[in-house]
């Protein structure tokens, strides 16, 4: 016979339960969840292949992370949302629309084509990089990078951040006995560690004041905040808004970029230029946009400064690297991701002056055309880097009279990124930032990003005519494995066919994302 007190538990225990239940999409959540499976399957498949075979957890890498990326294809133009509140279908904690669907292509594209530069790097490496556990750590970075884009509540978000990050401190340090990729993941560790402390107070602010971690209601609640809470909710909004520019490696939070990217494995150089940056510019994005759009007067100026900040230091840091240095070629490349970040944040910081979507839709689409060709450059500079251990700029110099191929591919890319033609994808993607620029009334910073543009074509000219010039010595070879190969071309393929037909990227700034 049940006691009083259970009686009256009963009711109120069935609207908590009902609470708790939540239908899952698993459609919407298919990208992600493969991603995240394979991860696990390879790595329990590293215990019972020999070593002889166990260049084949790579193809299965590959194989999952295609599979992937096709399960994009169903939610074209189906907005999806999942792990929703009972009763309130428009908070949801995974959404899978229109902007969600772009970063994800991003990321799981980009991961594919480092997955294709790791089959080479792994076996080169000679047992110098664990097969089972590098390629576990990739897909499982993979799927928070994957996750990111989709996350509508701040738990989800800095959960998935964080996914995304950790495997990346370990690919960074996994070469057995290298100093340099053992100093390089302690840097990157403690940065990025410092990073989600910073914002993980701010949210723990937010949240303070607003009584929700959903973004769509942080939006509405944070405008209500009683007086005495004001300064709380500022502070929480500074702090989580410095966190996540540590992970975009806006100056002057970008210290580790350098020399994380010389002593990782080359793949894994190239997966943080492009999938790292991807997962810190849609977190910003999230969190200012959709988030906090009251506190536009407050992040947008800081953004703009920022942006100013980012791509001069970054292009002024590319600009005096040195030919004849160690690793050059790879230090100028991270220097020049540092510089692109900076363009990367001209459109964020405009949306808090103008149409947010057009702003955003801009960001997108250059960080699209900003992977295609930097992880060909990057696949480039994996080919030379095998005969060239030192992978020095001054390494590429006759680069034509080797392999003439190549270093028409390598100037193209070079190109891109200077936003010069033949490269005219780079060219529009630059004119469309600098368009949401003015728009929004920030002429000084369109002034500052025309300047940068200008020093940026010094240093991506002087590398694309060191590729024609007369070699100092005999030719070198350069032997392209087959995944290399396909890596290269596959890039190769995107940039031109994007220069070709810009539209099909550049339509993301005229269209809604959110």
């Amino acid at each position: 016979m049940s006691s009083p007190a259970q009686l009256l538990a009963e009711p109120l225990a069935q609207p908590l339960a009902q609470n708790l239940v939540q239908s899952v999409d698993w459609l919407a959540i298919a990208p992600p969840t493969i991603t995240a499976v394979v991860g696990l399957v390879v790595l329990v498949t590293d215990l019972f292949v020999k070593d002889a075979r166990k260049p084949l957890l790579g193809w299965i890498s590959v194989a999952g992370l295609a599979a992937s990326a096709l399960m994009l294809l169903p939610l074209v133009n189906d907005d999806r949302s999942t792990f929703c509140q009972a009763g309130e279908p428009g908070v949801c904690s995974y959404t899978a629309d229109t902007f969600t669907l772009a970063i994800q292509f991003l990321v799981l594209g980009g991961a594919l084509l480092t997955a294709l530069l790791s089959v080479t790097a792994v076996k080169d490496a000679d047992r110098g990089l664990p097969a089972g556990e590098y390629w576990f750590l990739l897909l499982s970075s993979a799927a928070g990078a994957a996750l990111l884009p989709a996350s509508r509540d701040l738990a989800t978000l800095i959960v998935a951040l964080e996914v995304a990050s950790l495997p990346a401190f370990a690919l960074v340090g996994l070469r057995q006995g290298d100093r340099r990729s053992s100093e390089a993941a302690l840097k990157f560790f403690l940065s990025s560690v410092t990073a989600t402390a910073v914002s993980l107070m701010g949210i723990s602010f937010v949240y303070a004041t607003t009584g929700t971690l959903y973004l769509t209601q942080v939006a509405d609640r944070i405008q209500q905040v009683d007086g005495q809470f004001t300064t709380l909710a500022q502070t929480g909004v500074v702090l989580t808004l410095v966190g996540f520019a540590f992970k975009t490696a806006a100056v002057p939070f970008h210290f580790w970029v350098p020399d994380t990217y010389v002593g990782a494995p080359l793949p894994i150089a190239a997966y943080l230029s492009v999938i790292g940056k991807a997962v810190g510019f849609s977190g910003l994005i999230l969190i200012t946009v959709v988030a906090l759009p009251s506190y536009a007067d407050v992040w947008g100026p800081a953004l703009a400064a920022l942006a100013a900040l980012t791509m001069t230091v970054g292009n002024v840091g590319a600009l005096r690297q040195q030919a004849t240095r160690a690793y050059s070629a790879v230090r100028l490349l991270a220097w020049s991701s540092v510089g692109q970040a900076g363009y990367l944040l001209v459109p964020i910081a405009a949306a808090a002056y103008s149409d947010p979507e057009h702003s955003i839709g801009s960001t997108v689409a250059y960080a699209l055309m900003y992977a295609a060709v930097n992880l060909g450059a990057f696949a480039v500079a994996a080919l030379v880097g095998r005969t060239r251990a030192l992978n020095r700029v001054a390494d590429y110099r006759g680069l034509y009279a080797s392999n003439p191929l190549t270093a028409l591919l390598l100037a193209f890319f070079l190109l891109c990124l200077a936003g010069l033609p033949p490269g005219v994808i780079g060219l529009f993607a630059k004119v469309t930032v600098f368009s949401a620029a003015v728009d929004a009334g920030l002429g000084w910073l369109a002034v500052v990003m025309a300047v940068n543009v200008v020093i940026a074509l010094f240093y991506y000219l002087q590398w694309t005519a060191l590729l024609f010039r007369t070699p100092e010595d005999a030719p070198a070879g350069h032997r392209a494995p087959v995944p290399l190969t396909a890596a290269i071309t596959v890039t190769a393929v995107l940039a031109v066919a994007l220069s070709g037909a810009p539209q099909l990227i550049l339509r993301f700034a005229d269209t809604g994302l959110f």
